[in-house]
């Protein structure tokens, strides 16, 4: 059994005194786990480190197997935002959750392309962390979508109209307008405006990046956080927490 592909590398972990553990999203292939050889050396280190794109060989007698990991480094994506905390925490974050709610061998396409669109299009720079936070709640509605929790954005729920769309429901995760909406409005979910404008040029302000957290956030906690082990939500929870509270810092 052998596959080569384009690959997220999702988490690294140390084996015994020499080898390694890594989880990848591979195009066209899913998540797979294996084992590096020799992959805590520096020379191979360095090429499996959380959210680098490889190019991954994977092998195995058995398809039952672990089997093992060979790859080649295409883009090291951490290594250029390691002065951008908000950046960086955006990357575990998405390679965390992708790690945690991805099934193990089963090719998810949509997941793949949501990773793909988050981490080669990250900037650096301090003054893109509202731009880096947006593309990061794109991510996680992709994600969603991916898992078959997908928000419903492109007209209201009440009247079918396709104007003024400004809420979500909480239990539905269908679009309500203003005019849909009527007193229920302080029960549904604020939808900014820049989720229906997935090509705004651009970067939201504060407040709608908040809103648009806490939108993917309680879905997140309502439909896949409860349904993870116990360890890997915490995970994905611990890694969520630390992007929302630097984004806090933007407003």
């Amino acid at each position: 059994m052998e596959w080569s592909a384009p690959a997220y590398v999702l988490r690294f972990q140390r084996q015994g005194e020499r080898d390694a553990v890594v989880s990848v999203l591979a195009q066209g292939e899913g998540r797979y786990v294996g084992l590096v050889r020799a992959g805590q050396a520096s020379k191979h280190k360095n090429n499996w480190q959380m959210g680098h794109g490889v190019q991954v060989n994977w092998r195995a007698r058995l398809p039952s197997q672990l089997g093992y990991f060979a790859g080649e480094l295409r883009h090291a994506y951490s290594a250029t935002l390691l002065h951008q905390p908000l950046a960086l925490a955006v990357l575990v974050s998405a390679c965390t959750l992708v790690d945690c709610a991805a099934p193990e061998r089963m090719n998810l396409p949509q997941l793949f392309t949501a990773l793909d669109g988050l981490l080669p299009n990250l900037l650096p720079g301090a003054a893109d962390m509202a731009q880096n936070i947006s593309y990061y709640i794109f991510f996680e509605l992709m994600l969603l979508e991916g898992l078959g929790y997908g928000l419903d954005l492109r007209c209201c729920a009440v009247t079918g109209a396709s104007a003024d769309l400004a809420f979500v429901s909480p239990k539905t995760g269908r679009a309500v307008s203003r005019a849909g909406a009527g007193s229920w409005a302080p029960r549904l979910l604020a939808l900014p405006p820049f989720l229906l404008n997935p090509h705004h040029a651009a970067p939201p302000p504060a407040p709608a990046l908040q809103q648009g957290l806490t939108l993917t956030g309680h879905f997140l906690e309502t439909h896949l956080f409860p349904h993870l082990p116990a360890y890997s939500a915490q995970a994905a929870r611990a890694a969520r927490s630390r992007v929302c509270a630097l984004a806090e810092r933007l407003g």
